[in-house]
């Protein structure tokens, strides 16, 4: 089955209350035995003797989504997922605020780690997006993806 190409970019940060609104709406899904769950979220790295405070991500947006859709296929016909969720923050993310939301479920948790942390992988490999590090001191780099 085709499944459509879904939306995952999100403008700021990915709200606490987005989360758990997610992760609830899947208590009626009761074929459903184990979920994983990742979120990336922005650290305050210090690098070169200066404190990240943010970081402003960009995409290649149309370019991110046929390659997301791809991945997602690709997962699907992999791993026996009930459900896959991905959403990435555009813009300008505090450091400690959440920039990436992935969670899978499947009937057994196996599947359910092993897809999300396989998603992640190739989310941070394969998606045209960017980030630059906006320092305290209001200089900036880009980051390079690990």
């Amino acid at each position: 089955m085709e499944r459509k190409v879904k939306k995952i970019f999100i403008d700021g940060r990915i709200e606490p209350a987005f989360i758990a609104d997610s992760i609830s709406k899947h208590s009626a899904k009761t074929t459903i035995g184990g979920h994983s769950i990742f979120m990336g979220q922005v650290r305050k790295d210090e690098i070169e003797g200066k404190l990240v405070a943010a970081i402003e991500y960009t995409a290649y947006q149309e370019l991110a989504l046929e390659k997301m859709h791809q991945i997602r296929e690709d997962v699907f016909q992999k791993y026996p997922l009930h459900c896959m969720h991905v959403y990435h923050s555009l813009g300008t993310i505090k450091a400690g605020e959440i920039c990436l939301f992935v969670f899978t479920s499947s009937t057994r948790r196996k599947p359910a780690i092993d897809a999300c942390a396989e998603i992640v992988e190739r989310l941070k490999a394969e998606l045209p997006i960017w980030g630059k590090e906006i320092f305290e001191d209001d200089t900036h780099q880009w980051k390079e993806n690990s």
